[in-house]
């Protein structure tokens, strides 16, 4: 059953062909509705506000309207009927809660005729609409009346939590009681504007047994499609971008959680798809929304009402995708896999079907004959989780932001890190050329080592002159054995590199200071990549272009000590 296919008019040759529901004609419906409607919100004016209690929500309140009127009620030329209000100080708190005022409530649903909409589902369901496209009217079965009733108060607590959500928003529950027929309806937002024209219209649930749309409904001028014909038809899905898709998921999540607290499943998502087409906007667009706009107000009397607003607030109006001349009435901004501009209407719709112990038997009969995860009806968490995946999977998809290309991206970093490897090097080389010329400088030259030794083999009766030099060198330099070490993280193909291969520590200093050799190692802490290693074997290059003198000139004299 869809709840509502706000601009699926009856076909042309049974426009003027009125229904009956309950063999109550629809006009004495509309019109009575209307009366109770005009009575029961001007006379609740007169009572004062106050926070919702727990009874309210389980009270009652009737009214009789005769025909020839009374003191309290107008006249009327339709049966005598009785006009019942269910919890109408918690309704009132809902209409507040969504900025509807009594006068526009009113205003919208008693000054003009109300305007009765197809109905493609299998219930035999009434709807109507407002001439100013704001709110729908459903008849319910008792069932249905009964189980909202009992919602209440935990739907009073959701909408405390979240006013923005796809869910139904309930703004009264009637009766009319006329000639021991009880016609029960409930007023509630409107998913699709009819000022808007919906090019394709869909009835979603997950579920693939029986979901495609009849001969009969497929013969309208606006047809309500199924799951099947969605994925016929749209089998790439709608496409969104990243924002739009995370606030949209983010919505559904929550309000099928909510659904499953409440143990309801069989509801739906009535998606409406408008194109954004020139061609179809001059042919469309113009007729429909003139007649439509000149009832239409200029001030949006709803809060939280629109597709937008539902999912992310009023502030995100999708001008990526459509241009600021273009009306989109609170729609979403998607594309189509051929990249159609498109503005979707949605809503979860249907549920007022709880599992109860009919569905529960429902179910297993048609698990009996079927696949039980292919038919509608299920438990609330299956269901609930297999609505969300088609949703996610099937229906719903995120465009995918451009990325670099990873060769792009690899020669990027290597610039950066050569680079910063040429500033390295030179701070390395500078350093080395300062304590260099400190070593020259301060300490004795190594052409006057060189002479000393040079002359003690010729002459071994002499010592050398400065014991002193070498004693303090035997001393005080200090080689740790582990800082001569080679690091398996610079090895490539078995081959190490050049500095592993003389055994040197990765990162050295070397001071002389008061006429003795100082060598103290520590370990790099830069932890570099694979492209670093040819900048690490300039590095230790240079070290060791350095040291190796100290090297040789330590061995000549630890030699000839």
């Amino acid at each position: 059953m869809s709840s509502v296919t706000e601009n699926g008019d009856a076909p042309a040759g049974k426009q003027n062909e009125e229904k009956t529901y309950k063999k109550t004609a629809s006009s004495a419906i509309k019109g009575t509705i209307q009366l109770g409607i005009g009575y029961t919100v001007g006379n609740l004016t007169s009572k004062p506000d106050r926070d919702v209690l727990m009874q309210d929500f389980y009270v009652v309140e009737s009214v009789f309207l005769p025909s020839e009127g009374s003191n309290l009620t107008p006249a009327h030329h339709y049966p005598d009927f009785r006009f019942k209000t269910y919890a109408p100080l918690a309704f009132r708190y809902f209409r507040e809660l969504f900025g509807i005022k009594p006068d526009d409530y009113l205003y919208s649903i008693c000054s003009e005729p109300l305007i009765e909409l197809s109905n493609p589902g299998a219930s035999g369901s009434l709807f109507f609409v407002t001439s100013d496209d704001e709110f729908i009217i459903k008849t319910v079965q008792h069932k249905e009346a009964e189980f909202l009733q009992k919602l209440l108060p935990g739907y009073y607590m959701n909408l405390n939590q979240n006013p923005r959500t796809l869910l139904p928003k309930f703004y009264g529950l009637y009766c009319v009681q006329s000639g021991g027929i009880n016609i029960r309806i409930v007023v509630m937002n409107n998913v699709l504007p009819r000022a808007m024209k919906m090019h394709f219209t869909y009835d979603l649930k997950g579920s693939t047994y029986k979901r495609r749309a009849s001969r009969k409904e497929r013969e309208k001028s606006n047809p309500t499609f199924k799951d099947l014909d969605f994925l016929q038809e749209m089998h790439e899905g709608l496409y969104f971008d990243s924002e739009t898709y995370s606030a949209l998921m983010k919505t559904l999540q929550r309000d099928c959680r909510v659904l499953e607290s409440f143990k309801i499943m069989d509801y739906s998502l009535l998606l409406g798809i408008h194109v954004l087409d020139s061609i179809t906007k001059e042919k469309d667009g113009e007729s429909s929304q003139n007649a439509s706009d000149a009832k239409r107000p200029g001030v949006q009397k709803v809060l939280y009402s629109t597709a937008m607003e539902s999912i992310q607030g009023p502030g995100k109006s999708g001008e990526s995708v459509i241009t600021e001349a273009t009306n989109t009435m609170g729609g979403i901004p998607a594309k189509s896999h051929k990249g159609e501009k498109l503005l979707l209407f949605m809503g979860i719709i249907d549920i007022l079907q709880s599992y109860r112990l009919m569905k529960k038997l429902e179910h297993s009969w048609k698990a009996l004959v079927y696949d039980g995860d292919t038919v509608s009806v299920h438990r609330p968490s299956f269901y609930a989780d297999r609505f969300l995946k088609f949703m996610s999977s099937r229906v719903f998809k995120k465009i995918q932001a451009l990325k670099s290309s990873p060769s792009k991206r690899r020669c990027s970093s290597i610039t950066a890190l050569k680079a910063t490897s040429q500033e390295i090097v030179s701070a390395v080389s500078q350093e080395w050329k300062d304590e260099k010329h400190d070593m020259l400088t301060e300490g004795q030259s190594f052409s006057s080592l060189d002479e000393e030794v040079l002359g003690s083999r010729h002459r071994p009766d002499l010592v050398p002159s400065t014991p002193s030099l070498f004693e303090a060198a035997s001393l005080a330099t200090t080689i740790s054995s582990s800082s001569l070490y080679v690091d398996e993280q610079y090895q490539r193909d078995g081959t190490l590199l050049y500095s592993s291969s003389k055994g040197l520590p990765s990162s050295s200093t070397f001071t002389l200071e008061d006429s003795a050799i100082y060598l103290t190692s520590e370990q790099s802490t830069l932890e570099m990549e694979n492209d670093n290693a040819s900048v690490l074997d300039v590095y230790l290059v240079s070290c060791q272009t350095v040291l190796l003198p100290f090297l040789n000139l330590l061995f000549l004299l630890v030699l000839f000590t």
